[in-house]
């Protein structure tokens, strides 16, 4: 697929509550690699088998959630020509500096119409965790926990959906793989900018800046199982699965950290792209649609966010 401008997630950034318990979560459970602690504490996370140097990052704070959500551009050219277009749909851009993380070049932020902080940035050093390249085996070194492969995509719950759809779709250049709609306008929303079946989504809701579930992706439904198992042995609290959804078709786990950031196991979905049709789901079908299986939602992954 020929890309240009931003190619994937790149950084999320999450709130935790205790650093100690997040990080034998993050990292002996989920089994992401710990690249680096900063001297105001922030914690730098990565998939096994993520090439730049970091993909999760890890603050401290009074309240779990999200500062931001990044995406990785093909070039500082397209973060200054997305700047100008975000700053002529009318919304206010600020810059943080080069070196502001670890291996990590200037980059630029904005808050969307549901209220969450996304930031694009062109440049970040590979890790010396990276996969090899020349000759490579499937991994450096044996991987850990879960087997976390990649940060793979957040939901995000805010308000003003059908202007995120507009913002992402117009501005940013994404496209849209599938949707709910309700009769009284849309209730979520699944957009990539990359033929996943989604690198972001959002749900309507009227609380904005909210947190759903950060996802990691995941090699195969028997890794799900895997995971399962841990978060059996290790009493992991569970939301749902393992399951499968029939929005993206992934197969799943819903889980929670230690602060209670929800977080997904994910493998699987299907290709998307550009000049596909656009899946709808209506308002009778989306359990089905959340978990394909049981066909109906459960109040906790309804109504539970940071």
């Amino acid at each position: 697929m020929s890309q240009e401008g931003l190619l994937r997630p790149g950084i999320a950034q999450i709130r935790v509550l205790d650093m100690d318990e997040a990080i034998t979560h993050y990292v002996e459970r989920i089994g992401l690699d710990m690249v680096g602690k900063g001297e105001d504490g922030r914690v730098y996370l990565k998939g096994y088998d993520e090439f730049h140097h970091h993909s999760v990052v890890l603050r401290e704070a009074d309240t779990a959630g999200i500062d931001f959500f990044a995406f990785k551009a093909d070039s500082q050219q397209s973060v200054d020509a997305f700047r100008k277009r975000i700053e002529a749909y009318g919304l206010e851009v600020d810059d943080v500096p080069a070196g502001e993380q670890p291996g990590t070049g200037a980059r630029i932020g904005f808050t969307v119409p549901s209220g969450h902080r996304i930031e694009l940035f062109a440049h970040m050093d590979l890790s010396d965790q990276a996969p090899d390249t020349r000759n490579p085996y499937i991994w450096k070194s044996e991987p850990r926990g879960m087997r976390a492969q990649r940060m793979d995509h957040c939901l995000l719950y805010g308000p003003n959906i059908d202007k995120v759809e507009e913002f992402f779709t117009q501005v940013l250049d994404f496209h849209l793989p599938e949707r709910v709609d309700l009769p009284d306008g849309t209730l979520a929303i699944w957009m990539t900018v990359s033929n996943k079946a989604h690198d972001i989504a959002f749900v309507n809701h009227p609380e904005p800046g909210k947190l759903h579930h950060l996802a990691f992706f995941l090699e195969n439904w028997n890794d799900i199982g895997h995971a399962a198992d841990l978060m059996s042995r290790y009493d992991i609290s569970r939301d749902v699965g393992p399951t499968r959804h029939g929005i993206t078709r992934g197969q799943t786990i819903y889980f929670f950290d230690p602060s209670g950031n929800r977080n997904e196991v994910f493998a699987g979905g299907y290709t998307a792209y550009k000049d596909h049709p656009v899946r709808v789901w209506d308002h009778n079908n989306v359990g089905r649609g959340i978990f394909y299986y049981e066909r109906q939602l459960n109040d906790a992954f309804l109504s539970v966010v940071t």
